[in-house]
């Protein structure tokens, strides 16, 4: 499995579909060597580096219905409709801990990917690096105009998918010539453009170069599709998403359509077992 990376998309609440995947892979001690994700991807990905099973269902589907999970509420404490504090603090130091010292000591390579307001490029976080990782999956999960940037080593950051949606490339470069992606749409899927352009505007009148990014936000992803579709053909890209159109939103509460679509992605995963075992050990 050397020069093999692992590709995480995000998708908010659909990112459950990649924790039951993740979840299949570490019953199966299928630990990919570098690992990189945007948005949910890079959370569920952390818990699969520092290897709990489990606990991204847990955050995830156990805790949906806490009412300082999703709750217009939070945008009076935090300016943010997803509860930022709960999800990046009190979760992973407290009620679903997150194991550190097993993360850190991990020989997996892991890379998080955000989106710097000021230029709107993409900006990479590791593992390796002095930037507290709870303040990096936190900039990289923060949804434009649903939550206010986050400040790390300087930069103002948003949602790593606004720049990078499908980090291939970044793997790419850093050396890896085959890589399991993991999307969560299905493979119909094309992005639409944004349909609130003047409320984008509004709301970033100082990052004008942020706002082009999300109004170029759907042509970026659709490429990238192309690409990896192009990749898959030429067998350097193994490909796991759903087949159907997912009916979980980004920003879905319903603890039961959530569980469903965490089981797809481990049945998901159980089915491409055997031809991913066969592709990882071809050349």
């Amino acid at each position: 499995m050397e020069q093999t990376g692992l590709v995480l998309e995000g998708g908010g609440m659909r990112g459950v579909y990649t924790a039951g995947i993740l979840d299949f892979f570490m019953e199966k001690g299928v630990y990919l060597p570098y690992v990189i994700g945007v948005s949910a991807g890079a959370c569920h990905g952390s818990s699969y580096v520092s290897r709990q099973p489990g606990r991204s269902k847990a955050v995830t589907v156990d805790y949906i219905e806490h009412p300082r999970y999703v709750n217009y509420r939070n945008f009076i404490r935090e300016r943010s409709l997803f509860g930022m504090d709960f999800i990046f603090d009190e979760l992973p130091n407290r009620l679903v801990p997150f194991d550190f010292p097993a993360f850190f000591q991990s020989c997996q390579e892991f890379v998080v990917g955000t989106t710097d307001c000021v230029t709107g490029d993409p900006v990479y976080f590791t593992k390796n690096q002095d930037a507290d990782m709870l303040s990096v999956l936190r900039a990289s999960s923060s949804l434009p105009l649903l939550s206010p940037p986050v400040s790390v080593d300087g930069y103002t950051l948003l949602d790593g998918g606004i720049s990078d949606p499908i980090p291939i490339r970044k793997s790419e470069r850093d050396g890896n010539a085959k890589n399991i992606v993991i999307l969560t749409r299905d493979k119909n899927y094309r992005k639409t453009p944004v349909k609130m352009e003047w409320l984008v505007r509004k709301l970033y009148p100082r990052y004008r170069k942020l706002v082009d990014k999300i109004i170029e936000r759907h042509r970026i992803y659709n490429e990238t599709l192309d690409y990896i579709n192009k990749q898959e053909k030429d067998g350097n890209v193994f490909i796991i998403r759903p087949a159907n159109p997912v009916q979980v939103d980004r920003i879905e509460k319903n603890k039961e359509k959530l569980n469903n679509l965490y089981e797809q992605g481990y049945e998901d995963a159980q089915h491409a077992y055997q031809p991913l075992s066969q592709w990882l050990h071809t050349k």
